[in-house]
C-alpha cells in the first residue's frame, strides 16, 4: 500500500534527449525530444526529458523504468543526417558510444553505470542521427534538420512498440504535421 508521502512510480518509458544546444548539431537530442514530447503529451506512460549534457546525474531518472529511448547525434561515419537505432546489445559492453559527439561518451558512460548499478531498463534503444557540424553555433544544419521527419518516425515507432510490450493500450498519435526547420 502506498502512503500520501510516498513518490508514485515513474512512467514505465523514458525518451530522454542528450546533446549541447549550443553546439550546433550536437543540440539534435534535446530538439527531438521536444517534438516527441507533442507526440505522448497526456500519456502518463512516458516521460520525455532534455537530458542535455548532464551525463551520470541523469543516473536517477533510470531506475524503475521498463524501457530508455535516447535521441541524440551519433557520430558512426555515416553521412550527414542519416539516422541510426541502436538497441540495447549494440550499446553495452563494446563502447559504441565512446567520444562520438561534443558531449563525451554521455550516453556510454550512463548507460554502463545503470547497467552496473542493475538499473538499466529492459529495452534501450538509440536513435541517432550524424551529425554535419559539431561547433559553437545556434541551430541545426540543414542535413540534421532534414532528418527530423525520419528520427521522429524512428522514435515514435519505438516507443508505441515499448507500450505494446509493456502491455498497454496505444492512444491514436497524429503523425508530426510540420518537419522541424532551424
Amino acid at each position: 500500500m502506498r502512503t500520501s508521502w510516498q513518490t508514485p512510480p515513474p512512467a514505465p518509458v523514458l525518451v530522454l534527449g542528450l546533446g549541447n544546444v549550443l553546439l550546433g548539431d550536437d543540440g539534435v537530442g534535446p530538439a527531438l525530444v521536444e517534438r516527441v514530447r507533442e507526440l505522448f503529451s497526456g500519456m502518463e506512460e512516458v516521460d520525455c526529458m532534455d537530458g542535455g549534457t548532464q551525463g551520470l546525474a541523469l543516473l536517477g531518472h533510470l531506475a524503475g523504468r521498463e524501457a530508455l529511448i535516447i535521441l541524440d547525434a551519433l557520430a558512426a561515419g555515416k553521412a550527414p543526417g542519416e539516422v541510426s537505432v541502436l538497441a540495447k546489445s549494440e550499446l553495452l559492453g563494446v563502447g559504441a558510444l565512446r567520444s562520438t559527439t561534443a558531449h563525451e561518451s554521455n550516453a556510454g558512460e550512463l548507460l554502463e553505470a545503470a547497467h552496473l548499478l542493475g538499473e538499466l531498463p529492459e529495452q534501450v534503444f538509440l536513435v541517432g542521427v550524424q551529425p554535419e557540424r559539431l561547433r559553437t553555433e545556434l541551430g541545426l544544419s540543414p542535413s540534421v534538420a532534414a532528418a527530423f521527419p525520419s528520427a521522429i518516425a524512428c522514435a515514435r515507432e519505438i516507443v508505441e512498440r515499448a507500450l505494446i510490450e509493456i502491455g498497454l493500450n496505444l492512444p491514436a498519435v497524429p503523425a508530426p504535421a510540420v518537419p522541424f526547420a532551424s
